[in-house]
């Protein structure tokens, strides 16, 4: 595809406010996941790549037990996904998925992040079809097409593999997850992942404007603060 992918992180410092709402993100989608998929995690493959992602950021394993065992306790909330699209700052393309209990809490979060920011919140449908729902996996390594033919023989479905500064980024239809993973370990016991996810990977992207970058900054920081969201998807470039 010759597009270099710029792994999904969100900007936030490592502060113990931010550590907070890292863990209740977390705490929400494991609890969702095991309530509606299950708590065994070798039955719940989705639970499983949540928990392993959990750890991987470094959430306590306590925060995941607790989780857990709410969902099994069959208490609290029903948390329902939520998802909005829209147009930010610059005119980029905006996904914002949400876990929430309130949904007219939750729009009006989400409405307020916009309207402060002179972006626009769109239909359902706005902006997604052009975003790929992706698996991503990325690794150290510089043989692509090496990568590419373990994946090929295992006949996991591949969109793309590339290989920029010493780390191979590999991208597949996010149904290909599990697929991709057991055939890359299984080549490679001593694989370590940097990144292994599902996100949604933009088509085109968009350069944000120097005079646009502080609203921009302020959208994302009003998005990240706001307790029903749970991921943020763009396909903004923002200048260093």
């Amino acid at each position: 595809m010759g597009r270099a992918f710029e792994v999904r992180k969100n900007a936030m410092a490592k502060t113990a406010g931010v550590k907070t709402k890292v863990y209740s993100k977390y705490g929400k989608e494991i609890y969702v996941c095991a309530k509606n998929g299950g708590p065994d995690p070798d039955a719940n493959l989705s639970l499983r790549r949540l928990m392993d992602k959990a750890k991987k950021d470094q959430v306590p394993g306590h925060v995941i037990e607790k989780a857990i065992d709410k969902a099994v306790g069959g208490a609290g909330e029903d948390f329902v996904p939520m998802r909005y699209e829209g147009f930010g700052p610059g005119n980029c393309m905006v996904i914002v998925d949400c876990l929430s209990d309130n949904a007219n809490r939750t729009i009006t979060d989400v409405r307020n992040c916009f309207t402060k920011t002179k972006s626009n919140l769109g239909a359902q449908g706005a902006v997604s079809h052009m975003f790929d729902h992706q698996a991503i996996f990325q690794f150290a390594g510089d043989d692509e097409d090496a990568i590419l033919e373990v994946l090929m023989e295992a006949d996991v479905d591949v969109t793309d593999v590339e290989c920029e500064d010493g780390m191979i980024s590999v991208f597949a239809p996010h149904t290909e997850f599990y697929q991709v993973k057991t055939a890359l370990t299984e080549a490679y016991p001593d694989i370590n992942f940097d990144t292994e996810e599902m996100s949604f990977v933009p088509q085109t992207h968009v350069e944000i404007s120097e005079d646009d970058k502080p609203m921009f900054e302020k959208f994302m920081t009003m998005l990240e603060d706001c307790d029903d969201v749970q991921d943020v998807y763009h396909n903004a470039i923002v200048p260093e």
